[in-house]
């Protein structure tokens, strides 16, 4: 099994490619997740976990997003790989996922969100992206027992019927609530 902080690198250099490919215009440009731009695809993977990590007694200052997504991005990953480097031992304490190690934390709900929000980021610059059928298949498959809880959390809309025969990241881009041939 990968590290926490292994899996991080190479989630963020995926994302890290897609942001660092962005011209000055494409941050508009309209994504996947209904009312969100490429913009705010990058803004929600900054920002969320800079307080998340509060639960850890990590105090992360805020970064300048809207002025420079692609740096803001990059400073931010390395703040995340020290702490993945480095987990002294912390415990994230949140009341809905209970004390687990930072570490973990950040991998099971931030890495994978980085993972998962890839191809809305993808999607929002034009460009294709395959998040790994087998990883797909089992990401779904972790999510469908909890599915109502997830609906019910508001971080998750509707779920977009999708063929029975189609890919396996195409069944879960549908489950999170994407149209799996959306385009820009």
């Amino acid at each position: 099994m990968t590290s926490p902080a292994r899996h991080h690198v190479s989630e963020a250099a995926r994302f890290t490619e897609l942001v660092s490919s962005a011209a000055p215009g494409d941050w508009t440009r309209p994504a996947p997740v209904a009312g969100w731009t490429a913009l705010d695809v990058v803004r929600h993977l900054v920002e969320w976990p800079r307080g998340f990590l509060r639960g850890a007694g990590i105090e992360l200052p805020a970064l300048a997003v809207d002025e420079d997504p692609a740096g803001a991005w990059k400073q931010h990953v390395a703040d995340i790989q020290a702490i993945l480097d480095d987990p002294a031992g912390r415990v994230l304490s949140n009341p809905n996922t209970g004390d687990r190690p930072v570490e973990e934390a950040l991998d099971q709900f931030y890495t994978a969100d980085v993972w998962m929000h890839s191809w809305d980021l993808a999607r929002a610059l034009g460009r294709e992206i395959d998040l790994g059928e087998q990883r797909c298949a089992e990401a779904l498959t972790a999510l469908r027992p909890i599915e109502q809880m997830l609906r019910d959390s508001g971080q998750f809309g509707p779920a977009v019927p999708v063929d029975e025969d189609a890919s396996a990241q195409d069944k879960l881009v549908g489950f999170l609530g994407r149209d799996p041939a959306w385009r820009p």
